[in-house]
């Protein structure tokens, strides 16, 4: 048992025989997307930085349907503490704006100003960051639960050729998939650390 310590050789499974069995590029894609998505939902639901950027995604519901606020309203940021939102091109939808602004989740209490809607931004307390670190925290086991589900998908995938191909064969796959997964994980663990360290310092 020499070889025990060293990385198992990469063995060549014809690429066409994996590819009757799985998709790993498109298991590969699947992950990827939940990384992205972790992403996204940090960017857009954890910062305590203000952006102008920060209400872009907050959906406003208008007689006419649903748009995102940045398509009814100018949003500039007058100051760190402020944001305003310049309704003159759809002033009607000034109030239904502000409400979405309320109900956004975001701690946010808006004042409507004519077509202007102004936005104080909270000072950003010691409390409002630790319970953002723990938002970040169950977002990333939630995204771990995707990723098992893409893994446990992708892994079923491939035992239903256990009667067609080698059991190696279905072994090596099944630790590629495993390996994709893991890895995964230890980049979530990584956004995880970085937005911890950028929310409580």
């Amino acid at each position: 048992a020499k070889g025990k310590g060293q990385a198992p050789a990469k063995v060549n499974i014809s690429a066409a025989l994996v590819e009757d069995i799985i998709n790993l590029e498109e298991t590969n894609e699947d992950m990827k997307a939940v990384i992205e998505a972790l992403k996204e939902d940090f960017s857009r639901n954890l910062g305590v930085r203000t952006s102008p950027g920060a209400l872009d995604h907050i959906i406003v519901v208008t007689k006419d349907g649903k748009f995102p606020l940045n398509q009814l309203g100018q949003i500039a940021l007058k100051s760190p503490q402020l944001l305003t939102v310049n309704m003159t091109s759809f002033p009607e939808s000034t109030a239904v704006a502000a409400k979405a602004i309320r109900e956004s989740g975001m701690n946010l209490n808006p004042e409507v100003d004519g077509a202007i809607i102004r936005v104080p931004i909270p000072k950003v307390t010691r409390e409002h960051r630790e319970s953002l670190a723990k938002l970040a925290k169950q977002s990333t086991n939630k995204s771990k639960e995707a990723l098992r589900k893409v893994r446990s998908r992708s892994v079923n995938q491939v035992k239903k050729f256990k009667s067609k191909v080698s059991e190696d064969t279905i072994w090596l796959l099944e630790k590629q998939i495993q390996q994709m997964a893991d890895s995964a994980a230890a980049e979530m663990d990584k956004l995880l650390a970085a937005k911890t360290k950028e929310l409580l310092g």
